[in-house]
């Protein structure tokens, strides 16, 4: 079982770092329509599951939590993408590391569990390398980002989408016990959908044509993303939140690495620090 859930959640983090793989390969999209491509493109992928799974008892607390997951879902998405288009990356991305600690409480109030003490460790770890393995030169050295907080609303926007992500994540393990993973992760998608269109209609109408011209990485973006969600409400039952996110959170060392050999980017030796204190905090997490 300890094996298992920790596979799904490392090959949820694999399936995010390819999804933002084809995501940076789009150039000029409003990221209102970038939102929107992860789950539109999404959706019928996974609403095909319904025809090969049993579909669950469900009972009026399950949609009741449904419909209160999805406004965290979507505000969550917004902050994340206000966040990654008024700062430099450099300043933001450290702080999505924070999820895993927010979800130590938030997943205490709402799902009553808690870390082992070593457990606790390695969350601690696999955060810090997060935050180490995106510093770069804009931030300024290890507090650089700390500075950053208060005039860049960038930071405080991430911080947000952090503790939202923490909200929804557990959130998500109360709808996947109370349906099955897979039937949850046809169902959320498409429901996220709706409002996302809303907003698109009333702030990016326009950019509406992007979808087509840049069809095919919105085609492989939302693939991987369905499968990230999949593979997610997976681990979702197998295990507490924290150590569930903390390990997908390693999706930041493939990005590194998919960086290096597909982008080209340079302080891969820099970064490759972070990826060392993620890896024991992970071994912490899964071997004890």
């Amino acid at each position: 079982n300890k094996m298992l859930w920790a596979l799904y959640a490392l090959l949820s983090g694999f399936f995010w770092a390819t999804a933002d793989v084809f995501t940076k390969k789009i150039h000029d999209a409003d990221n209102h329509i970038l939102i929107l491509s992860r789950f539109l493109f999404a959706a019928p992928m996974v609403l095909l599951l319904l025809f090969f799974i049993p579909i669950p008892d469900l009972d009026i607390n399950f949609w009741i939590v449904l419909i209160i997951a999805i406004p965290f879902e979507v505000a969550a998405w917004i902050f994340y993408i206000k966040a990654i288009r008024n700062s430099h990356l450099s300043l933001v991305a450290p702080f999505l590391a924070l999820t895993p600690v927010f979800l130590i409480f938030t997943s205490f109030v709402i799902l009553n569990e808690l870390p082992t003490i070593i457990g606790f460790f390695g969350i601690l770890l696999v955060v810090i390398g997060t935050y180490t393995l995106n510093l770069r030169e804009k931030s300024k050295g290890v507090l650089g980002p700390f500075r950053f907080i208060f005039n860049e609303k960038g930071c405080l926007h991430m911080i947000t989408a952090a503790f939202l992500f923490s909200i929804t994540s557990a959130i998500g393990k109360i709808l996947v016990l109370k349906s099955s993973p897979l039937f949850i992760s046809a169902i959320y998608l498409p429901s996220v959908v709706v409002p996302l269109l809303i907003i698109v209609i009333f702030t990016s109408r326009k950019s509406f044509g992007q979808l087509k011209s840049n069809f095919n990485n919105f085609f492989f973006t939302g693939l991987f993303f369905g499968l990230m969600v999949m593979t997610t409400a997976l681990a979702l039952p197998l295990a507490i939140v924290p150590y569930i996110i903390s390990i997908k959170r390693t999706s930041s060392i493939f990005g590194v690495l998919y960086g290096y050999f597909i982008f080209k980017e340079e302080y891969i030796k820099e970064r490759l620090v972070g990826a060392v204190i993620m890896l024991v905090g992970a071994g912490l997490i899964i071997l004890f």
